[in-house]
């Protein structure tokens, strides 16, 4: 079986792609900015943050844009072609972006915040390890053919490395396709529904956004700790706020990217370091495996550089729009993120999306489940499950769409999301196997 080519999007060329993205977004941001008539009915309905990732979607959808395709020469043979937007949104814009909207960041107001984060995020967990088999279990019943294979195509291996971009993220996925050795060929199709399936799940999580307060009247939640926290960084901010100069804007670019640098620089020497130096994380198969990937190494770096930079006079440059700047890259790195979801192709393999959708909606019940059992706020629901199922790239994202001083809640989740990924995607990838023989 090889793999089925990619049709050449319209737009081929990443600067013409970029500026594409950037006009969608200013026309978004404008029309969300009008607060009468047709857009003040849409964007009460949509939120803005939703709508910079469907319009790229759409884009794509529709063959105007896409992340990866082919090109077929005079002798027939395919090379593959890609945009490197979202490389250079998550591994230059993310990172800066950590750290402008971690530099107020107010670490004793976010251990306030107590355990409920963490229980959420490990709910979150549970939920994937136990809805990978019990979905195999529902769509064997219509649907066999989806649900086995023999040997390295035997289905359950290929889902095995969705288990691991879905609790921990790309270095956890890559561990599992490394373990289970599920065929090359096929691989493509497991990419599909994890992207697509976690890209609706995440939109679902944004709609609900807006409507955040009646849903903490629903799970009965004390929100509290979490409205303190957005107090005393607001007040922080209306007290330092200032018309930024142009040199308060270039020494943020200054402090960001410096951070870039710093967090790439040492981020690959620890990663490579480690591979070489501890034979256990050089070992896809082994718990520690995530030590060797350098974007994990990245986000922690750049999170740290930002906290410490909080403790000097630095976080006084929140009052001249450090958040809102970070904001921005963020913003970017979501368009990206649409960018990677064709519509066109879900209905290629039916039951392997079924899959996806049974999968994520135990997950998504369990989490509303303790949720309301524990009276947990929405805020700790949505950043707790995006960060298993969105990783380091998209729990910020959801996180500052609270409010730009709760990022850092996102961010520490989502790294404790390497930590218990590839453990968790084995065990789940072993009950997903028994599933698959009964």
């Amino acid at each position: 079986m090889t793999e089925k080519l990619l049709p050449e999007p319209l737009i081929t060329d990443d600067t013409v792609l970029f500026g594409l993205l950037a006009l969608s977004l200013g026309f978004i941001f404008y029309t969300s900015s009008i607060k009468t008539g047709f857009w003040k009915k849409f964007y009460s309905i949509v939120p803005a943050v939703l709508m910079c990732y469907l319009l790229p979607a759409l884009l794509s959808s529709f063959g105007v844009v896409a992340e990866e395709w082919h090109t077929v020469n005079e002798l027939g043979e395919a090379t593959k072609h890609g945009s490197r937007l979202y490389y250079m949104a998550s591994r230059y814009l993310l990172p800066a972006a950590l750290v402008l909207m971690t530099l107020s960041i107010d670490l004793k107001a976010i251990t306030n915040l107590g355990s409920k984060a963490l229980i959420m995020f490990l709910t979150g967990s549970a939920g994937i390890i136990i809805g990978g088999p019990i979905a195999i279990l529902i769509v064997s019943v219509f649907s066999p053919e989806s649900v086995g294979g023999n040997g390295f195509d035997a289905i359950w291996r290929g889902l095995s490395t969705i288990a691991g971009s879905w609790i921990g993220g790309g270095a956890n996925q890559a561990a599992m396709y490394e373990i289970f050795k599920y065929t090359p060929e096929k691989y493509g199709s497991m990419v599909l529904v994890d992207i697509f399936v976690a890209n609706v799940w995440m939109a679902i999580i944004l709609l609900g956004v807006g409507k955040t307060e009646r849903i903490d009247r629903w799970l009965k939640a004390d929100t509290s700790a979490i409205e303190k926290l957005k107090i005393k960084v607001t007040e922080f901010t209306e007290r330092i706020t200032r018309v930024p100069t142009l040199g308060d804007y270039m020494i943020m670019l200054g402090l960001a990217f410096t951070a870039v640098g710093i967090s790439h620089f040492f981020g690959g020497h620890i990663s490579t370091y480690l591979k070489e130096s501890i034979s256990a994380v050089a070992d896809p198969t082994n718990f520690l495996s995530f030590l060797g990937s350098g974007f994990f190494w990245m986000v922690v770096i750049a999170t740290t550089v930002g906290i410490a930079l909080s403790f000097t006079k630095a976080k006084n440059y929140e009052g001249a729009g450090a958040s809102k700047v970070g904001g921005m890259f963020i913003y970017i790195l979501v368009a990206t993120i649409g960018m990677k979801v064709d519509l066109g192709r879900v209905l290629e393999n039916p039951g392997l999306i079924a899959i996806g959708f049974i999968w994520i909606s135990i997950h998504a019940g369990l989490m509303i489940f303790v949720a309301k059992l524990i009276k947990a706020p929405y805020f700790f629901l949505a950043v707790g499950s995006q960060a298993n199922i969105g990783g380091a790239a998209s729990a910020p994202v959801v996180a500052a769409e609270f409010h730009p001083s709760l990022t850092s809640v996102g961010v520490l989740l989502a790294v404790f999301g390497y930590v218990v990924g590839t453990g968790g995607a084995l065990f789940c990838a072993y009950l997903m196997e028994v599933a698959s023989s009964l």
